[in-house]
C-alpha cells in the first residue's frame, strides 16, 4: 500500500493521487488490499492528523509482512518526540512489526522495532529494508513464481536482474545457480544476508549495481542459461538491448506495464527471439496495468 498524505484545514487528506494531477483521492477502503491494511486506514488518518512532523505533505509505505505490517512514513518536518511516542503507541496498538521515518527523500530510521521484521520466499526469512518492493498480492506472487520456474531450462546457470529482495531469487536457487543484480543497496543488502544466513552462498552470488544507468554488458551474461528480469514500470530498454546482443537461449521477462513489455519484446524479436509464451496475472484489479510472465527464446 503506497498512500500519499496532505494536511488540510479538518485534518489530514490519505490515499491516491489523481493520474496527471497532484490532487490526492481521500481513500476509505480498497477492495483489492489486504483486510489488515484496510483497517489500518482510519486509525492511520487521525495518527498523521497528530503529527507535528506532517506540515504540508508526505507519504506511507505499508507492506503486510509475515510478522504483520510494516511501515515506512516520509514527512516534510523533523519528528519531535511526542511524534515517536505517538507512532510507538500506534505500533503497540496495532500490531505492527516496525515503523520507519525519513524526511523528504533521506534514508530511513526505524522509530520502533516490536518484532523482527521478515517476510518468506521460498520458506527463506527475509528481513526487507523499509518500503520495499514486494508483489502486490501473494497470489499473484505465487503465480509469477510458478510461470517463471515452468520456464527454466533443464540446466544452466541464471543471471536474474532487478532482483529486489529475493521475490524469485530463493525459488530459482532451489533448481540453479544464481547471479542477482539489484540496484538498491539496501535491497541487495537484504537479498545477501538472507541467503547467507540460509546457506546459500554458493548457489546465490548478489551484486548491487543500478541497472538503468549501469546495464549489464553483453560480455556479462555470456555463459548463462537463461536471463530472468522483472524491472519497474518503466521497463529495461538499455538493458534488453544488452540481453539481446548477448543471446542468452531463454530469456523471461516479468513486467507490471504492458507498453513497456511491448516496446523491450520488440528488441528481442529483432534479435530473432521467438516469444513462447505469455502468462497475464491479474493483481491489479480493475486497473489498466497487468502483471506478465513472457519467456521467449532465442531463433
Amino acid at each position: 500500500m503506497d498512500l500519499a498524505a496532505r494536511r488540510t484545514r479538518s485534518g489530514v487528506t490519505l490515499g491516491l493521487h489523481r493520474q496527471r494531477s497532484t490532487d490526492i483521492v481521500d481513500l476509505t477502503t480498497c477492495l483489492v488490499l489486504h483486510q489488515r491494511l484496510v483497517a489500518l486506514m482510519p486509525p492511520l488518518r487521525a495518527l498523521l492528523t497528530r503529527l507535528q512532523a506532517l506540515r504540508r505533505e508526505g507519504s506511507v509505505i505499508a507492506n503486510l509482512l509475515d510478522t504483520g505490517p510494516d511501515l515506512l512514513l516520509r514527512t516534510d518536518a523533523p519528528l519531535q518526540l511526542a511524534d515517536r511516542m505517538a507512532l510507538t503507541g500506534f505500533a503497540r496498538a496495532h500490531a505492527l512489526s516496525r515503523i520507519a521515518w525519513a524526511q523528504g527523500t533521506s534514508e530511513p530510521e526505524p522509530v520502533t522495532i516490536l518484532r523482527p521484521p521478515t517476510i518468506s520466499f521460498a520458506d527463506v526469512a527475509v528481513a526487507p529494508p523499509p518500503g520495499a518492493f514486494l508483489q502486490a498480492s501473494a497470489s499473484g506472487e505465487r503465480a509469477v513464481v510458478a510461470a517463471v520456474l515452468a520456464a527454466l531450462p533443464p540446466k544452466g546457470r541464471v543471471a536474474e536482474l532487478y532482483a529486489g529482495c529475493g521475490t524469485l531469487t530463493f525459488a530459482l536457487a532451489n533448481h540453479t545457480r544464481v547471479a542477482a543484480w539489484e540496484g538498491d543497496a539496501a535491497s541487495a543488502s537484504a537479498l545477501r544476508a538472507a541467503a547467507n544466513k540460509a546457506g546459500l552462498a554458493g548457489r546465490i552470488e548478489v551484486t548491487q549495481r543500478d541497472l538503468a544507468r549501469r546495464p549489464l554488458q553483453a560480455r556479462e551474461l555470456s555463459g548463462f542459461a537463461a536471463v530472468v528480469l522483472d524491472p519497474p514500470l518503466a521497463g529495461a530498454a538499455a538493458q534488453t538491448a544488452q540481453i539481446a546482443a548477448a543471446r542468452p537461449p531463454v530469456v523471461i521477462y516479468v513486467s507490471c506495464n504492458p507498453a513497456t513489455l511491448s516496446r523491450d519484446a520488440r528488441l528481442l524479436r529483432q534479435a530473432n527471439y521467438d516469444l513462447n509464451s505469455a502468462t497475464p496475472i491479474d493483481q491489479f484489479l480493475w486497473s489498466a496495468r497487468l502483471e506478465s510472465v513472457c519467456v521467449f527464446t532465442a531463433g
